[in-house]
Parts: C-alpha cells; sequence; structure tokens
C-alpha cells in the first residue's frame, strides 16, 4: 500500500500514531520521500512534537510516506511508492502528507502528524475523506522538523474523527484548551471559484450544523493564492535546492525546484505585500464572522492515472495555500461523498484552534446524524 516508510513500534498503548517523514524520530532517518537523502543519518532525537506524543501514551506505528520533499500535492512518489486512497482508490491521496492521510483512512493508525505549507494537510484530508487540521501558524512547535525555516509550515493532525483529532491536538500542543460554546456563532461564506455541486455542499454542510451564515467576499484571495506561491517556493529552494545537483531528486520535484530557483528578492517583497493585505482582509472578515466557510478542494481531485506530472497539478491547492500565507488556523471535514470525496474548509482567527474545532466538531456530528 506504501503507507509507511518505516514500520515502528514506540511508545505507551495509548492511539496508534503515524508520523510524516519530515518530522524526527530518534534513531530513524528523515528522508523526506527523496533518494537523494536515502543515505541520511539517524535522527539524533525526537521532534518536539514527537516527545509530546510519547509522553502522551501514543504509539508510534511508523514513518509515513509522502510527496517528495513535501514539494508536490498529489503525494505521488515513485522512489518510495504512492499510498493507495482506499476510500476513493482512482483518485491520488493528495499530498504532501499522503502517506499520514491514508494511515487514518485505512485504518492502520488512529492518528497520524503531518504538516502543510501550502495545504499539505487539508489537501490529502479531503482526497481521503479524513479530517485534517492545520493550526495557526507558530502553535504547534516546528523543532526537529524539516525544513527548519520557513514562514508557512504547520505540524498538524489527521484523524477519523473529531474527538481523536482533538485529542491529538491537545497532546502535541500544551496550550490547547476545553473548547468554546458555539452558541451565536455565524460563518462567513466565502465566494469562491468551484464545482457548483461542492459549493452547495458546503452550504448544506453549514445549515446541517445550526449556523447562521452570510456572505463574504475576499478580493485579495487569488492574490494570495500567487504570492503563497512565491514564497514556497523561494523557501523550499533556499531549503532543498541543493539536492537537485545529486541527479537524485524525482523528475517533478526537480522541475519544480528549477523554476523556483528563479524567484528574485523582489518577487518575495510584492509576495509579502500581498500577505500583508490579504491577512487584513481575512481579519476583517472575522470579525463579523467568528468562522469562514469554503471547500477544500474547488474540484475533484486528479486521478491517479492522469497525475503524473505534479508541477502541472499546484492548483490543487487554489483554496487552501491563502491561509498558510495568512497563517489563520484552517481545518478539512470529509462530506457526504457521490463519485468523488468533497471536503468543507473553515478557517478561524490566529488562536482560535480550539473555536475552530469545536464548530467542525458540531458540524460532523450533525452530518453523521443525517
Amino acid at each position: 500500500m506504501g503507507v509507511f516508510v518505516a514500520e515502528l513500534d514506540l511508545g505507551g498503548s495509548g492511539p496508534r500514531v503515524a508520523i510524516k517523514d519530515t518530522i524526527a524520530i530518534a534513531g530513524v532517518p528523515t528522508r523526506a520521500g527523496c533518494r537523494a537523502l536515502d543515505d541520511a543519518a539517524p535522527a539524533a532525537s525526537n521532534a518536539v512534537v514527537v516527545e509530546r506524543l510519547l509522553a502522551a501514551g501514543y504509539h508510534i506505528v511508523g514513518k509515513a510516506n509522502m510527496h517528495e520533499l513535501a514539494f508536490g500535492t498529489t503525494g505521488l512518489n515513485a522512489w518510495t511508492g504512492t499510498p493507495l486512497n482506499v476510500r476513493f482508490p482512482d483518485f491520488v491521496p493528495g499530498g504532501s502528507s499522503s502517506g499520514s492521510a491514508v494511515a487514518v483512512a485505512a485504518g492502520l493508525a488512529e492518528v497520524a502528524l503531518g504538516t502543510d505549507t501550502g495545504g499539505s494537510v487539508r489537501i490529502p484530508a479531503a482526497c481521503c475523506g479524513v479530517f485534517g487540521l492545520k493550526p495557526t501558524f507558530g502553535r504547534v512547535s516546528r523543532d526537529g522538523v524539516m525544513p527548519a525555516h520557513t514562514s508557512l509550515d504547520c505540524v498538524g493532525p489527521f484523524a477519523d474523527d473529531m474527538d481523536a483529532l482533538i485529542g491529538c491536538m491537545r497532546a502535541i500542543d500544551p496550550s490547547f484548551g476545553e473548547l468554546p460554546d458555539t452558541a451565536g456563532v455565524a460563518i462567513g461564506l466565502v465566494e469562491v471559484a468551484a464545482r457548483a455541486e461542492i459549493r452547495a455542499a458546503v452550504d448544506a454542510a453549514v445549515a446541517a450544523g445550526g449556523f447562521a451564515s452570510g456572505r463574504v467576499s475576499l478580493s485579495e484571495f487569488v492574490p494570495a493564492y500567487d504570492a503563497g506561491l512565491v514564497v514556497i517556493n523561494a523557501e523550499t529552494w533556499a531549503a532543498c535546492g541543493h539536492l537537485v545537483e545529486t541527479g537524485l531528486v524525482g523528475e517533478d520535484v526537480a522541475r519544480r525546484l528549477l523554476a523556483a530557483s528563479k524567484t528574485t528578492a523582489s518577487d518575495v517583497q510584492a509576495a509579502e505585500r500581498v500577505r500583508a493585505a490579504f491577512t487584513a482582509q481575512v481579519d476583517a472578515a472575522l470579525r463579523d464572522f467568528p468562522v469562514l466557510a469554503l471547500p477544500t478542494m474547488a474540484d475533484a481531485p486528479p486521478r491517479v492515472a492522469e497525475a503524473a506530472d505534479t508541477s502541472k497539478l499546484v492548483g490543487m491547492t487554489s483554496l487552501v495555500r491563502p491561509f498558510n500565507l495568512s497563517g489563520h488556523p484552517a481545518i478539512a471535514i470529509p462530506l457526504p461523498a457521490g463519485e468523488f470525496p468533497m471536503s468543507l474548509q473553515l478557517v478561524a482567527a490566529k488562536g482560535q484552534d480550539e473555536l475552530l474545532c469545536a464548530v467542525a466538531r458540531q458540524i460532523a456530528g450533525r452530518l453523521n446524524q443525517h
């Protein structure tokens, strides 16, 4: 199935957890799904999030497979193999945290950790029909996580139900408190370009959750997506560009890295101006509506047979990447599926991860009742 790059048996008798292969586990190499890192030395110590999971009694079952160097959206990996999207086998598992999402969907772990720089938790969660949370930027420790320097990346949990996801957040984030009351919360439905049946499913899920709603327009949304690409390109080239010269990086990722190398300082400066404008716009919308709602993905995931060239499929992240740029917490919630998986994305103010999870749990619970 290609889910794990290393099977492990570590920790207590609590919930089973899979750990993405960009997160250090002592004694295990961190290869980030890349052949160029095949000879990496075993990690000398655990990442902080791993230490916290072990302290909470979680049982680590494996290092999860991923899209190479966390620089791809499909989850396909020619070197380590591609995890099978068990619930939707014709479709890609999503990237980059493909193995983490599949481990949960396949019942190999109750929860999993991934990382999300441009949608890499929320996209595989959407593709595989599970829950995936990108916390507020900086809220969860990235000590011991690749890449070391980032203005976008967040460690976040996957789970098959909200209670398990919340439990995992409490383990990796000691500041995560009790969930607030959702009474009186209104949800802003963000106007975005997406397939009609997906937009309808999002509206229906919010209504089923019992929340009042109104429409929200974010004029900086598309510029924020483009700016997010500029920043991730600059930061990923800085972190991983040196690996291209080994000749061991997969063709799709090497192509993206070489394109990323052309990002200029002025490109990044312009992107930072968009970051400031979009962040302010989202903050303003969240003063009117404490939670925003939109699809996680604008269309069906690509089919595996049509997804060989990841560099052409970056647009899968059109609705998630802007919130990496702004740093707001965002969660993907599986919706009742027809011919393809659909997912609801909720966004809250920075630091309001507990409110985000409370609203997500209420909507998920009402959907299950129906």
